[in-house]
């Protein structure tokens, strides 16, 4: 029981926390968390702790745990992170990618393509995630799928990775889906898929560091 209510804390938080209902230095109260669930401040104790291992809270002493606030550095480490293991899901997965998800793949690509004509960042961005989402989502590995999704849980409550501070990388990234689409609808080899799935997180990676006077990334 004590496991099954520490998970519904930790979804309840992290959804809060991705959806911008928990704003960046925004104080979490345990006992507030625990009354809204029904359960001690144990479970919740358990989930913030899974948090602060994500990078998504804080704890300070003497303040408590709150929201995180986005640390270039952090996701810096997240992008290379999903560098490795994302293309490596994609390849996994995609022998599971029929024509009916290429189709849907496509259409939600196509969308991104249109909002490219009167852009709203904010859009694109919720749609780059379902397409990646889409990519990854039938990877056989649960171990692998795991890490995945931690990492873009992060990207989102972090909130880091939106076009809004990239939006010139916009145009590339829906040419880069069409290709990597391609090359699965004509099967691939694995390592060509994870290539280019590692081609493309890097272009996106280093366009945000660009924006933030980084030097690019070494991987």
């Amino acid at each position: 029981m004590t496991a099954s209510k520490s998970e519904a804390a930790y979804q309840l938080v992290s959804e809060r926390i991705v959806n911008g209902a928990y704003s960046p230095g925004y104080r979490l109260v345990l006992g507030t968390i625990a009354d809204e669930l029904g359960c001690s401040v144990v479970p919740v104790r358990e989930a913030i702790r899974r948090l602060e291992a994500e990078g998504l809270v804080h704890f300070t002493r003497n303040v408590g745990a709150t929201v995180a606030h986005v640390d270039s550095t952090l996701y810096l480490h997240t992008m290379q992170t999903l560098m490795i293991i994302e293309p490596a899901a994609t390849a996994l997965a995609a022998d599971a990618m029929d024509a009916a998800w290429l189709a849907e793949a496509r259409k939600l690509n196509d969308a991104m393509r249109q909002c490219l004509e009167d852009f709203d960042p904010v859009a694109f961005t919720r749609m780059n995630t379902e397409f990646h989402k889409l990519l990854y989502g039938q990877c056989p590995n649960p171990h692998i799928l795991d890490l995945v999704q931690r990492g873009w849980r992060r990207l989102a409550a972090m909130r880091a990775s939106s076009f809004t501070h990239i939006p010139s990388r916009a145009k590339a990234s829906v040419q880069e889906h069409e290709a990597l689409l391609e090359l699965i609808a004509n099967h691939a080899t694995p390592a060509q898929i994870e290539t280019a799935c590692r081609a493309h997180r890097a272009n996106t990676l280093n366009a945000y560091l660009a924006s933030a006077g980084m030097p690019p990334s070494a991987i």
